[in-house]
Parts: structure tokens; sequence; C-alpha cells
């Protein structure tokens, strides 16, 4: 009987250092090299997503990236609910999964789980990125400021379709809020 308890005890670690470490990049994509932290750091107007349940009905959206004293990326993640008429936010982390001028992170905002955050592609002034998350259902285009010129729009879903995401379903963010 004790061994087990002390078997199940193990499985059980096992299967939650997987979920820990899920930080993943989708299959066909890139992460940016010679990322540079320093300059990702401040505010991003999200400008498109794929969908999904955390940011669900939310416009207005942004996040916000600044440095934790111990090393990791503080995440502050801002958005209004269109469906309950209020604003919400979101604080996480995120770590670089290697080193840190490639631009693959983890982000968690829910104690020891980390999902995928990779830069795929940003342009030389820091403007402009596009993020893809652990799989093909996360993608985020992201803007220094409330829009995105139409030829760097163009040229993310480009890039986002030859990796393999169905760019149909892209949520166009709104920003009309203060």
């Amino acid at each position: 009987m004790k061994h087990n308890k002390i078997l199940y005890i193990l499985i059980i670690n096992i299967i939650l250092a997987g979920l820990c470490s899920c930080a993943t990049i989708p299959k066909g994509a890139v992460a940016v090299k010679n990322f540079d932290k320093e300059k990702y750091l401040g505010k991003w107007y999200e400008i498109a997503r794929k969908d999904f349940k955390y940011e669900r009905n939310l416009n207005n959206t942004t996040a916000e990236y600044s440095l934790n004293k111990n090393g990791t990326i503080k995440v502050l993640n801002k958005g209004y609910n269109t469906i309950k008429k209020e604003w919400t936010q979101v604080t996480g982390k995120a770590k670089f999964i290697d080193k840190e001028n490639i631009g693959m992170l983890k982000v968690s905002f829910f104690g020891p789980f980390y999902s995928g955050y990779n830069v795929i592609a940003i342009d030389d002034d820091y403007k402009y990125a596009l993020v893809a998350g652990a799989s093909h259902k996360y993608l985020w285009f992201l803007s220094r400021d409330t829009t995105m010129p139409i030829k760097i729009k163009n040229k993310y879903l480009k890039l986002a379709k030859e990796i393999g995401y169905d760019t149909t379903d892209l949520i166009w963010v709104q920003h009309n809020k203060q």
C-alpha cells in the first residue's frame, strides 16, 4: 500500500512537471533572434488576436511589460469587457525559455502553469510585433499605437498563414475607450 502511494505521488509530480513546462512554439514558427528585452518593455496595444476564453468579449486590450526585481518580466494585461461594461485586468509573469536574445518566453497568470509566448516577428524600431502562443490557437498582432499600418498587417497575416494559422477568425480589436 505504501509503495502504491509513493508511485501515485511520483506520477502526479511527473504530470505536473509536464504541465508547468509546457512552453512551446507552434510547428513552423521561429522565434525572433537578436531579441532586445529592453526595447520590448512598455505598453503594447492588441490590434488583432485569435479569440480564447480569457480575452472573450474584450476590446481596448493592452499588455504592459516591465522588469521584476528577480529578472522575470511583469505582464499586465487590461481590457474592456463589452458585455459586463467594465474594465478587467490580470497580472502575470514571463520568463525566457533559453537565451534572452531569443524571443521565446513562457508566461503564467495562474500559479505554476505556463504557456508559450513567442515573438515571431518584430520591426527594427520595436513598434509592431507578431506573437504566437504555444499552438496555432493563439496569435496576437501588437502595436505601440492603437493602429497598425496596412503594410505591416498584411505582412503579419501572410507570415501567420505560412506558419499554418487560420486568420479568417481573427478578432480585430477596437480601441475606443480611455
